[in-house]
């Protein structure tokens, strides 16, 4: 029997006993495994140095190795994710509505976990742990599949789990890796509806896209992030600058890190702007006049109004009215983070109305699209689509509904 299938039946099994797991039980289970992060801490980064020195020699580029990086810092920040989980509330059980019929049944929904998830990802191992806890929290079994450049490094990280969960009520089986990362596995896998109940991808959009074009089991989307924010008129100047700077720069190989720029035609210090940007090493790309005023500025190509570049590189463009901002990010856009710097109302509101996407900000870095920095804890991804979940997913969009019916002796005429 192939890994995937004996892992899958493992993972079927662990999720019918772990969906009855008490709060307390779960929690108990997530701080084990957040003292055996710290605790295994040398051994993860030994493992991660050689996913780092394979990649190094593959030519990944320096975005993809940032992602892939583990550091001291990165893995107490790991578990300290796992300890917000902790923190949250369990919504497993959580009564949404509950409501009484003219014939006396009592109706009441409450959350339950989805059962099996399959997490899809790339170069990032954190995204091991963040979806393990989550998953474990929710009362979900969860099949991780990240990519080859991870393996030594996702690999530490499961048997590290799993060795916590050894100890506690949750069944070891309940994390599994498929360590076979071929792309043939990976196509069984999206078709696997025995024993999946829904696949959550996370990485770039050909895997995105991989995933939604061949799955047949539910897709919980999550998109890539070509991210605006737009200067009107009435912006702050140091508001603006800083705001920029912080979107692109803090940390430039997210998904929620700004790629375009647009700034109102009648903004006054777009020179200030694009000398600071230039002055901290980012690449500028930009329309014809910008490009024809300053030497600093290359022009822009269509490709760079679409590209995720993941980089410290900006496409910048000037606008003449909000209405052409918009036009813009409804061309180029995918329904990541978009943002508006403004301190008039009724343009706030306007783009506030008409802009299509999980999040929107006024006077904000897009950087705050981030389950942590939303108060979810960690995020299981961050969803671009419209059905069942939006923006950055938490605890609750990893679960669905049961409805319990009460009566005493009805039966329908």
């Amino acid at each position: 029997m192939s890994e995937l299938l004996t892992k899958a039946k493992k993972l079927k099994q662990a999720a019918k006993r772990l969906a009855i797991l008490s709060t307390e039980e779960k929690n108990e289970a997530l701080s084990m495994i957040a003292e055996a992060l710290i605790a295994q801490m040398p051994y993860l980064l030994h493992e991660n140095e050689k996913d780092m020195a394979i990649g190094k020699e593959n030519g990944l580029s320096p975005s993809l190795l940032d992602r892939l990086q583990l550091t001291e810092e990165r893995i107490h920040q790991i578990a300290d994710g796992v300890r917000q989980v902790i923190d949250l509330p369990d919504p497993v059980g959580e009564t949404i509505e509950q409501w009484t019929r003219p014939n006396g049944l009592i109706l009441k929904q409450i959350r339950v976990p989805l059962g099996v998830v399959g997490m899809v990802y790339e170069a990032r191992p954190n995204v091991t742990v963040d979806a393990a806890s989550l998953c474990l929290k929710t009362g979900n079994a969860v099949l991780l599949r990240g990519s080859s450049s991870a393996i030594h490094s996702n690999k530490a990280l499961v048997s590290v789990m799993q060795a916590a969960l050894n100890r506690s009520a949750i069944p070891i089986d309940a994390i599994q890796l498929l360590e076979d990362t071929s792309r043939e596995t990976a196509q069984h896998m999206f078709r696997l509806k025995e024993y999946l109940d829904v696949l959550i991808p996370r990485g770039g959009a050909g895997l995105i896209q991989s995933v939604v074009e061949n799955a047949t089991i539910p897709v919980l989307e999550t998109g890539v992030g070509n991210c605006h924010i737009f200067i009107d008129e009435s912006a702050q100047k140091q508001m603006a600058i800083d705001i920029v700077l912080n979107a692109k720069l803090q940390r430039p190989s997210v998904c929620n890190a700004v790629e375009t720029v647009l700034i109102h035609e009648k903004w006054t210090y777009t020179k200030e702007l694009l000398e600071t940007l230039h002055e901290k090493g980012v690449e500028l790309r930009g329309d014809k006049r910008l490009a024809a005023a300053y030497p600093f500025v290359r022009e822009a190509t269509e490709e760079d109004w679409a590209t995720e570049f993941l980089a410290p590189i900006l496409a910048v463009k000037l606008v003449e009215t909000v209405d052409g901002a918009i036009e813009h990010i409804d061309r180029y856009g995918t329904k990541h983070s978009e943002a508006i710097i403004s301190e008039c109302k009724e343009h706030v509101e306007q783009f506030f109305a008409r802009v299509d996407a999980a999040v929107l900000y006024h006077n904000a870095s897009t950087r705050f699209t981030d389950g942590e920095q939303f108060g979810y804890g960690a995020e299981i991804g961050i969803s671009t689509q419209k059905l069942h979940a939006r923006g950055p997913m938490g605890l609750r969009a990893i679960t669905t509904t049961k409805t319990l019916v009460y009566g005493n002796g009805q039966v329908r005429k």
